[in-house]
């Protein structure tokens, strides 16, 4: 009997609607702390959601939204199809990883695959602040850089976690598609230009 109560209590279902959105604002902040300083670690595999890759990917298709009037004309990507690009690759690449025979689940990879993308979020941000200052070659060369540098932490901290999760003699198969979709993501970032 003892046992019931304290499952009872121990029950979410009890939790006030506030309380449960400041733990679970907490779990987010606490796995894009793990993104931002990548260590080997089994807490963002563990207790995997998608609240914090929707929300870098919903941010990063606005901030890629090009501000014109006539959206059919700017050749930049639209809300839909950034949208689209960063779940549809991340799909892939979990069924490649499923495939090659790791031992993540289909959610888990979705988690960090999306966690990651927060570097390069980051990278947006910047890129964005930088294109108010006057266009150039040096304009170009800063926004080049920090895309690079973004880039590379993006690949770095997903490597971190699923890198353990393959055979090792398929690691590379493994890892050549999530530097792919991190480059596509990236190079959206750096050929974006306002109109």
């Amino acid at each position: 009997m003892k046992s019931r109560i304290r499952e009872f209590d121990s029950s979410t279902l009890n939790e006030s609607v506030r309380n449960t959105i400041m733990r679970d604002l907490k779990a987010v902040g606490k796995k894009f702390m793990h993104v931002l300083y990548p260590r080997k670690s089994n807490t963002l595999l563990r207790d995997w959601d998608l609240w914090g890759p929707l929300i870098l990917c919903v941010t990063l298709a606005l901030m890629l939204q090009r501000d014109s009037v006539d959206s059919e004309k700017d050749g930049g990507p639209q809300f839909a199809e950034v949208f689209v690009i960063v779940w549809f690759g991340a799909v892939t690449i979990t069924l490649n990883s499923k495939l090659l025979g790791g031992n993540i689940s289909f959610f888990q990879s979705l988690c960090v695959l999306g966690y990651c993308i927060l570097p390069l979020t980051v990278a947006m941000l910047i890129c964005r602040l930088v294109l108010l200052a006057d266009p150039g070659p040096v304009n170009f060369m800063v926004r080049l850089f920090v895309v690079i540098v973004m880039f590379a932490w993006s690949i770095v901290a997903s490597t971190a976690f699923l890198a353990d999760s393959q055979p090792p003699n398929r690691r590379a198969l493994a890892v050549y598609p999530v530097f792919l979709f991190y480059f596509v993501i990236s190079w959206m970032i750096l050929t974006f230009t306002p109109q």
